[in-house]
């Protein structure tokens, strides 16, 4: 089995340092600080790129259901937004909602919604974050 790799830099303190992450790929690679992350301030964190994976590998595995239900599978659009909050334990991510909307044929409303349920829960980004509670809005699109 493939293992997968990336690398992150963090230099000088936390509210004045900076950090920088990279793909072994190449593909994907930025910066990020305590007011991206923690803030408003424009620029990428830790979270964006979970949700970014999350909706990448619900998507994916939406259409592998699917295809396994009978359903022809056109585009899978699916967003992930990640929650993170200050606790008194720290900071913590604390839910992630999907919303998935589908452009299939061949499967109704009940077998598309079993099969959402199903990746939600089963897709290996899930699985990996399952100490998060994680929503999930799913429309089948004609």
């Amino acid at each position: 089995m493939p293992v997968r790799n990336a690398e992150a830099t963090w230099k000088g303190t936390l509210q004045e340092g900076t950090g920088s992450f990279r793909t072994a790929s190449g593909a994907v690679e930025g910066t990020f600080s305590a007011e991206t992350r923690f803030e408003d301030a424009p620029g990428t964190n830790p979270e964006e790129l979970v949700g970014a994976a999350h909706a990448g590998c619900f998507s994916m595995a939406m259409s592998a259901a699917l295809g396994r239900a009978g359903a022809t599978v056109d585009s899978i659009d699916t967003t992930a937004d990640v929650t993170i909050e200050r606790l008194d334990s720290g900071w913590e991510i604390t839910g992630i909602h999907l919303v998935s909307r589908v452009h299939a044929s061949g499967i109704d409303e009940d077998g598309f919604q079993e099969a959402a349920e199903g990746t939600k829960q089963g897709c290996p980004v899930s699985k990996a974050l399952r100490s998060v509670p994680i929503s999930l809005d799913a429309s089948l699109v004609s």
